[in-house]
């Protein structure tokens, strides 16, 4: 916090002392009531014998009072100059923003007025307004006469004051009466306070530098722009997920804090981005989901003192790099490694989970909420995204639930048995996770064919959620819609880890079609994006078709277990009416031998026909009995409009075709 003896504070009072014997002995201009507010007839008399070409003995007694001056101005620029190689805060901010020593010494004299109302009486009397108690150009003018002095031009555009938002000018009216004023983010970061910059965009945060080293994170940086540099200034970063493109930055910027956040949308930020900069020493990040705009590529040409990172997922179009000399780096891989979780989370890595760093930092956010668990935080990441175009399905259903041929069940346990073990095919024994290390499972067959269970228990097996994707929410009749939709679920079911259903898939994954119009032209693109995406996913995505050959060819071409779902055989019927009912339920009378022969029906037909008979039998407060499971076989046979034949239900064909279903069985 500055003192009244600091050597930058001592400069300031020498050159107002200075100015003041100016006014009253050189000029003859004494302090006054209600200075500024009118214009005296003395004044005027003063004012005209200091024109040109008049005679006056201004400029002589001016320059009388400045060599009287000399000896103490020269000593306070002295311990000025050693002062700005200290330690000290106002030291740190002129060095971070590579002020020369004259525009130090103007910024000096701002703060030392902006810091007290002494000094600023003083500045209004030289002023001679009570309206002025902040400095303008044409006293800074005045007070830094020498040849090589910055004094005003410190406040130009280009000026180092104002290219590094420590100074703006404020006023309307001639040049001469613009006012300068100290940013008041470094007039309270000189008392002690380091709030940041409220001007900054909505995001920003300040993080901390690197404290140990750690593995790179990514490639060498390579040289680019107008010729190789060191690591500094401009550096372009792509690849790999946030948190693991900042670690990138960090490792390559050794003691450095940084700004990171989004780019500014107005001039105010981008000052305050420069300034928060400056008065850190930090290192800016900005995310960047678009290429720069050209406001942004001008603060950045014209703030070169300040360190700066443009951070994307992919490469930023040439065009639209700021003008100054860049190098370029990509991070590989944003896999958090058991460093990430011992720093987030205090242990080792959860094989159940592949987190990038950023999805890591989060979910170590909810895990604290979660009381320290991993597993309820990993699925509250995913979540928050897929909730409206997906629906949570937790597995509580097994093997045994499951009635399969066992050539189908077979494929089933190869298909869990791919996504768990694929760290040890990719990873360990190094295969070629072309075009990724994702899994993709077709299950074609009629619907009630188990193809959802079969999801489900899949998704058990692994320990994971399972998403069964509404079609309804996603496909839309706007241009683009169905391509973000699609990426805010693939992104959300990357970061949770998880099992993505696509339940008749062939109206997202349906043979594309000759281009007729506009509307065929988009269906095709939202296709082809579909697969692009599907190739670079990592996790496990199930597609459910009633038909195979209505799925697009290239799609099959990258799945990886397609299984066929046909219509259960008596045996499979027997055991699924059996495991129907449950030990639990009242049964009376049931042939469930009979109700497997006669009926052909899939599994999903059975069990709605099974809870049909159950409300049926609660309803009239008795067991389950065959009139009850006939009559609700009836029903499931009139939803599906299928007629109900004598060669089906034998006996009871006169018991189903009766008006009243109230008759007893025979």
């Amino acid at each position: 916090m500055p003192t009244a003896t600091e050597p930058w504070t001592t400069l300031a009072d020498v050159l107002l002392h200075r100015e003041a014997l100016v006014c009253r002995l050189a000029q003859g201009r004494p302090p006054r009531d209600f200075a500024g507010l009118y214009v005296s007839d003395e004044e005027v008399a003063r004012l005209l014998l200091g024109l040109p070409g008049l005679d006056g003995p201004g400029p002589e007694r001016v320059a009388e009072v400045r060599a009287g001056a000399a000896g103490a101005l020269a000593t306070a620029r002295d311990a000025f100059a050693e002062f700005l190689t200290g330690t000290s805060r106002f030291a740190a901010v002129c060095r971070s923003a590579r002020l020369g020593p004259g525009e130090a010494e103007v910024l000096a004299l701002l703060l030392a007025v902006e810091l007290s109302p002494a000094r600023q009486r003083l500045v209004a009397y030289i002023q001679d307004s009570v309206q002025l108690p902040r400095l303008t150009l044409a006293t800074l003018s005045a007070m830094f006469a020498e040849q090589d002095h910055p004094a005003e031009r410190a406040l130009a555009r280009d000026g180092g004051l104002l290219r590094a938002g420590l100074a703006r000018l404020a006023g309307e009216g001639p040049w001469a009466t613009l006012i300068a004023e100290p940013a008041a983010r470094l007039t309270w970061h000189l008392r002690g306070d380091d709030s940041p910059d409220p001007a900054l965009p909505a995001g920003t945060t300040i993080r901390p530098a690197l404290a140990a080293s750690l593995p790179p994170a990514s490639d060498p940086p390579e040289p680019g722009g107008r010729g190789d540099q060191p690591d500094g200034g401009l550096l372009l970063v792509h690849g790999g997920d946030r948190e693991s493109r900042i670690r990138a930055v960090q490792e390559r910027r050794p003691g450095r804090g940084l700004l990171n956040g989004p780019p500014p949308d107005n001039e105010a930020g981008w000052q305050a981005v420069v300034r928060e900069a400056t008065v850190g020493n930090l290192t800016v990040v900005l995310d960047l989901a678009e290429p720069l705009p050209a406001a942004g590529r001008d603060a950045i040409r014209r703030a070169a003192h300040v360190d700066w990172v443009l951070s994307s997922q992919g490469e930023q179009p040439l065009e639209t790099v700021p003008d100054r000399a860049w190098r370029e780096l990509h991070v590989i891989d944003g896999a958090a490694d058991a460093d990430d979780w011992q720093a987030a989370l205090g242990r080792e890595p959860d094989p159940a989970y592949r987190l990038s760093r950023e999805q890591l930092r989060l979910v170590a956010a909810a895990a604290a909420a979660a009381g320290g668990q991993v597993a309820p935080a990993v699925r509250r990441l995913a979540g928050g995204h897929l909730d409206g175009v997906a629906v949570r399905i937790r597995p509580r259903r097994g093997w045994d639930d499951l009635i399969l041929p066992p050539p189908e069940a077979a494929q089933l346990h190869e298909l869990a048995a791919r996504h768990r073990w694929k760290d040890t095919v990719y990873d360990r024994w190094r295969f070629s996770p072309l075009p990724s290390t994702g899994v993709v499972a077709l299950f074609a067959g009629p619907s009630g064919t188990g193809k959802t269970l079969a999801a489900e228990v899949v998704a058990g097996e692994l320990g994971l959620d399972l998403y069964k994707v509404d079609l309804s929410s996603v496909v839309s009749k706007y241009i683009g819609e169905t391509e973000k939709n699609l990426e805010r679920i693939f992104g959300a079911a990357a970061a949770g880890d998880l099992v993505l259903f696509f339940d008749e898939a062939d109206a997202l994954f349906g043979k594309r079609s000759e281009v007729s119009d506009a509307h065929d032209r988009y269906a095709n693109i939202e296709v082809a994006y579909l697969l692009q995406r599907l190739e670079t996913y990592d996790g496990l995505v199930v597609l459910a078709t009633n038909l195979q050959r209505n799925i697009d060819a290239a799609f099959l071409r990258r799945i990886s277990v397609a299984i066929d779902f046909v219509p259960p055989e008596e045996p499979e019927r027997l055991q699924i009416w059996s495991r129907a009912f449950p030990p639990t339920a009242p049964l009376t009378d049931l042939d469930l031998d009979f109700l497997a022969r006669q009926f052909k029906i899939t599994g999903g037909v059975i069990s709605n026909a099974a809870l049909g008979a159950a409300f049926l039998a609660a309803a009239e407060d008795s067991p389950i009995t065959m009139r009850h499971a006939v009559l609700s076989v009836k029903r499931e046979f009139q939803k599906l409009g299928r007629l109900r034949t004598e060669k089906e239900f034998d006996r009871y064909f006169d018991l189903v075709n009766r008006e009243s279903d109230a008759a007893p069985a025979r």
